[in-house]
């Protein structure tokens, strides 16, 4: 990620684009910060949770929720820092690129969150999938119906393994 629509990704190929120092700048610190979120914090928080996670029968509770806040920490950090370093490395080429997280471990509600975790996959499943299903501009079953087959193939894009959508279904179930 992120995800580019054609129409906003397309015309800019065909714009010129000279160096700015200022665009420069600003993807390099992006890149830099990004870098941070994965190499730092991500790749160590992972220490933490596969060593707990991969013998948790000797671990206390204790141990276990804060391996799994850690996990959080974790799949935000690789996820957001490749995604600030793909922005960042397209804005040091003149490319402009959407944000594709806005702190969603702030947010109030399920729903909420998916609107501010990884926009554009949310977009693009949002406009290529759930709204070609009916959306919710159709019966209540329906609806639900929509949401969850809109999830549940979410969760098979994240990996080919039922774990994965069932996380996905649950999601949608939120």
């Amino acid at each position: 990620g992120p995800i580019e629509k054609a129409g906003d990704i397309l015309p800019q190929f065909d714009e010129k684009h000279e160096f700015d120092l200022l665009r420069f700048r600003e993807g390099m610190v992006m890149v830099l910060f990004g870098l941070f979120m994965k190499m730092v914090v991500a790749d160590n928080a992972a220490i933490i949770v596969d060593k707990v996670y991969g013998e948790l029968s000797i671990y206390s509770g204790a141990a276990v929720a804060f391996a799994t806040v850690m996990f959080a920490i974790q799949i935000y950090c690789d996820f957001a820092g490749y995604s600030l370093m793909a922005i960042g490395s397209a804005r040091v080429m003149g490319f402009d690129f959407k944000r594709n997280f806005r702190q969603p471990y702030l947010s109030k509600s399920p729903a909420e969150f998916w609107r501010r975790w990884h926009m554009s996959l949310n977009v693009w499943l949002r406009d290529y999938l759930y709204i070609p299903l009916g959306g919710s501009r159709c019966s209540n079953a329906r609806k639900n119906f929509n949401t969850m087959v809109t999830f549940g193939l979410s969760g098979l894009w994240h990996g080919a393994d039922w774990g994965y959508v069932i996380w996905g279904l649950l999601n949608g179930f939120y």
